[in-house]
């Protein structure tokens, strides 16, 4: 009866298959505290990139990291990843698509810095957030904007010693 069963229900889809990356046992070889992580990781990840959908930042790559490591933990959650990752994917070609966008970009981040290091040596002393804490967090915003830059560039235009 078991081999007529088989027969009757076809081979397993590839998401069911023991060793598939989404597969019943993927998520079951999970730790509940690995899982309580990746979600927890994952749903700052999805909290910070949606404020900085309306804030200047990396919003949509953000959102698209918190979606996979929360699809991770949370299976049901996987179906919002390709759609994300496709809008994502555009903004990452269309933040490099010119040398005025490329050079606003390289700006933006210069500033950043700036701002950073102004803001903690406390030149401004009229600014109510004044102080290391926020000028480092500046900083970083800067070096982050660079990275993914960086990042972006060498995936829409290839890396220059590969090609």
């Amino acid at each position: 009866m078991n081999g007529a069963r088989r027969a009757e229900t076809g081979p397993p889809a590839p998401d069911d298959e023991p060793g598939g990356p989404t597969g019943p046992s993927a998520r079951s070889r999970l730790s509940p505290l690995k899982r309580v992580l990746l979600a927890t990781a994952g749903g700052f990840l999805l909290v910070i990139g949606a404020a900085l959908l309306i804030l200047p930042g990396p919003g949509l790559l953000l959102v698209l990291a918190g979606l996979i490591l929360l699809s991770r933990a949370v299976p049901a959650v996987a179906r919002f990843v390709e759609p994300v990752r496709g809008r994502a994917m555009v903004a990452v070609e269309g933040s490099v698509a010119s040398v005025w966008r490329i050079a606003g970009s390289v700006l933006a981040g210069l500033a950043l810095i700036v701002a950073g290091v102004i803001v903690g040596l406390r030149l401004l002393s009229w600014l109510p957030f004044d102080g290391w804490s926020t000028g480092a967090s500046l900083i970083l915003s800067g070096f982050i904007l660079f990275g993914l830059l960086g990042w972006s560039y060498r995936r829409v235009h290839g890396s220059p010693s590969g090609r």
